[in-house]
């Protein structure tokens, strides 16, 4: 097969669902943007307060992601079989499952956030300004949760418009909420860090009642309305479980190690992890595009499966293969483009400058690799339902690899910031060649509950299919 489908049709599917996820993500950024200016006006302590807090809520935020992505295999497959008594009965499952997540983080941030900022860092001012965050943030765990996973549920069948619709106005309440808080205007008090909180908070609220109310009310493509939430579904939970659990625990995985990366980061220094947080602005500016067309990818294939073609399915893989080394490539040059002016958008010392310019050119060649890995672990592979696979993989990489270099290098070689975050980051080479070879392969496609077969191409593996 060529690397590129000769199709005009798929690039306009992979455009339609990729851009307006791009653009969401794009707002999201500017919102992460908007927060670590305000608060880096107030010094370095709050914005690596401010940072290492939402470490522990970004463990939450992937956990969710890892929910209603895996959630996303089954959907876009059962939309694609126009099957919906199993979509709505995956949907059930994911909320359950989101909802025992939300309360348990709830209750450990309410309980104990002065033992989660000391995950992070021991810096007693830090750990200080860390708890005003978190103590603000205790109910925008099942807010989040809720409206992410249903997000994600909407994009899997087609509806795009609704969530970034909902992003731009959360942009400006979120902005606007921050600047009213932060700074203590229109008669406010002035909370700092507090207030950084408090609009996130309220941002949340707002995309929750715009989001879930859409769900729970108005949509009728799925047609999901609360009394759905207490329908018997045990039929489902095998499949569920083979399927999405190792998606979940991927995702978990990698939000344990990316705390772990953290925990290395806070251990340097605030110097280093103030640098971080602006260099991670720049990076998530730079592949917006790239998580929108690995989304498009998992959405898409799911939906090509779901129609029984196995070897469009192949060939569309090859595609966004090829998407990825063309983005990554791109979104190379644009880190090394903007990093000088984002840099010095900021009140920073000497030292975090230069440690911020060396992060940006590690962060900007290990894109390359980060693009493809995304669209292929992320989209494709996990499109086709290989979720054991992934799981297997990031376990492997993740924690053989990133975790224990990116310690040495850090905390015991003392190399140069370059370098520090290259090791950490060192998974995404890996992977990246790793899953070239998974796709290549054909093994990646997997059928579910309620398919029969494949309409064309060499039949899929027989060893983890769960026949209705």
């Amino acid at each position: 097969m060529g690397l590129f489908v000769r199709d005009h049709g798929f690039y306009k599917r992979v455009a339609a669902v990729a851009v307006p996820i791009a653009a969401q993500s794009l707002i999201t950024i500017g919102v992460n943007m908007m927060d670590t200016i305000m608060l880096g006006s107030m010094g370095e302590t709050q914005l690596s307060a401010s940072a290492l807090a939402n470490q522990f809520i970004n463990v939450f935020h992937i956990f969710c992601m890892g929910i209603g992505m895996g959630a996303n295999v089954l959907t876009s497959r059962y939309w694609g079989m126009r099957n919906q008594e199993y979509l709505r009965k995956t949907i059930t499952i994911m909320l359950r499952i989101c909802l025992c997540f939300s309360l348990a983080f709830m209750l450990a941030t309410w309980l104990i956030p002065e033992g989660i900022m000391r995950i992070y860092t021991n810096d007693a001012q830090i750990i200080r300004q860390g708890v005003r965050y978190l103590d603000w943030s205790i109910l925008s765990y099942f807010l989040l949760g809720f409206s992410l996973t249903c997000t994600i549920v909407l994009r899997s069948v087609g509806l795009m418009k609704i969530p970034l619709i909902c992003s731009c106005f959360a942009f400006f309440v979120n902005v606007g909420a921050n600047y009213i808080f932060i700074y203590g205007k229109f008669g406010a008090p002035r909370m700092e860090i507090a207030g950084a909180a408090l609009g996130t908070l309220i941002a949340r609220a707002f995309e929750f009642a715009f989001i879930c109310g859409y769900f729970f009310i108005a949509d009728r493509r799925i047609g999901y309305r609360i009394r759905h939430f207490f329908t018997k579904c045990g039929d489902l939970v095998g499949e569920y479980i083979r399927v999405s659990l190792p998606v979940l625990i991927s995702d978990g995985l990698m939000a344990l190690g990316n705390n772990a990366v953290a925990m290395v980061m806070g251990r340097i220094g605030a110097n280093f992890v103030s640098a971080n947080a602006i260099t991670t602005v720049t990076q998530q500016l730079s592949t917006v595009l790239i998580q929108g067309v690995s989304n498009a990818s998992a959405i898409i294939t799911g939906h090509t499966l779901g129609q029984g073609d196995r070897r469009r399915a192949q060939a569309e893989g090859y595609s966004f293969f090829g998407i990825g080394i063309v983005l990554g490539l791109a979104a190379c040059i644009v880190i090394l483009a903007l990093s000088g002016p984002i840099i010095s958008c900021y009140d920073i010392t000497a030292q975090t400058r230069q440690i911020a310019y060396e992060l940006m050119v590690s962060i900007a060649i290990i894109v390359v690799f980060t693009a493809i890995n995304s669209i292929l672990t992320k989209g494709v592979l996990r499109g086709g339902g290989d979720t054991k696979f992934l799981m297997a993989a990031d376990v492997l990489f993740l924690w053989v690899a990133s975790v224990p270099l990116g310690y040495l290098a850090g905390l015991v070689w003392h190399l140069p910031p370059f370098w520090i975050y290259f090791f950490l980051k060192i998974d995404q080479f890996l992977k990246a060649i790793w899953c070239v070879f998974r796709l290549r392969s054909g093994k990646w496609i997997k059928r579910v509950r309620g398919q029969e077969a494949f309409s064309s191409g060499a039949p899929a593996d027989t060893d983890e299919t769960v026949r209705a």
